[in-house]
C-alpha cells in the first residue's frame, strides 16, 4: 500500500512540474507547422531556440536528416524538407 501512495505521489509532483513548463512559441512562418507536428513529438521545441546561435543552416540540414535517418523519426522527405527550410530561414545563424 504505501508503495502505491508513494508512486501516486510522485505522478501527482511529475504532472505537476510538467504543468508548469512555458509553452514554446517558434517564429512565424512557413513550415511551422511541420516543425511544430513532427519535432515536438520527441522533443521539447526549445532545442530549436536553444541550439539557433550555435548552428548554421548546413548543420540544421545534417540535425534533420540526422532525426530521419539513424535516429528514426518517422517524418516524410516532404515534411523533412519543409522542416529545413523553415530553420534555416528563422534559425539559421
Amino acid at each position: 500500500m504505501r508503495t502505491i501512495l508513494a508512486a501516486l505521489a510522485a505522478a501527482l509532483l511529475a504532472t505537476a512540474a510538467v504543468a508548469e513548463e512555458p509553452e514554446i512559441k517558434l517564429k512565424p512562418g512557413p513550415g511551422l507547422d511541420k516543425v511544430e507536428g513532427n519535432c515536438n513529438a520527441c522533443h521539447s521545441l526549445d532545442y530549436i531556440q536553444m541550439n539557433s546561435p550555435f548552428l548554421t543552416p548546413a548543420q540544421w540540414e545534417a540535425e534533420v536528416n540526422k532525426m530521419r535517418g539513424p535516429i528514426g523519426a518517422p517524418i516524410t522527405e516532404e515534411d523533412g524538407k519543409a522542416i529545413i527550410e523553415y530553420l534555416k530561414a528563422n534559425y539559421g545563424g
